[in-house]
């Protein structure tokens, strides 16, 4: 076999896959999903997969605070410690 012909068997035939997975292993890891969490939970897994991602995303794009400048994490958490300890001075 040519190298040509050993490429297309290996995509075959120039789709694209996501991770390597085709649509009969998707399919399988669907009614594996189905089987174990239910229909009725399988629409809150997905919706709580999806903003894991969206969030994991969000904080990889996130530029890091420069040194000296605060974030707005850490601006919320010092707004909590003197909200904590003005209520309990009292």
């Amino acid at each position: 076999m040519t190298g040509e012909a050993i490429a297309f068997l290996r995509n075959r035939g120039g789709e694209k896959h996501m991770m390597g997975l085709g649509m009969p292993e998707l399919v399988v890891i669907l009614v594996i999903a189905l089987l174990v969490f239910g229909a009725g939970k399988l629409p809150q897994v997905g919706s709580s997969v999806g903003k894991a991602i969206r969030e994991f995303k969000g904080a990889l794009e996130e530029k890091p605070p420069e040194k000296g400048e605060a974030s707005a994490e850490d601006t919320e958490k010092e707004r909590e410690k003197d909200s904590k300890s003005d209520t309990g001075s009292t």
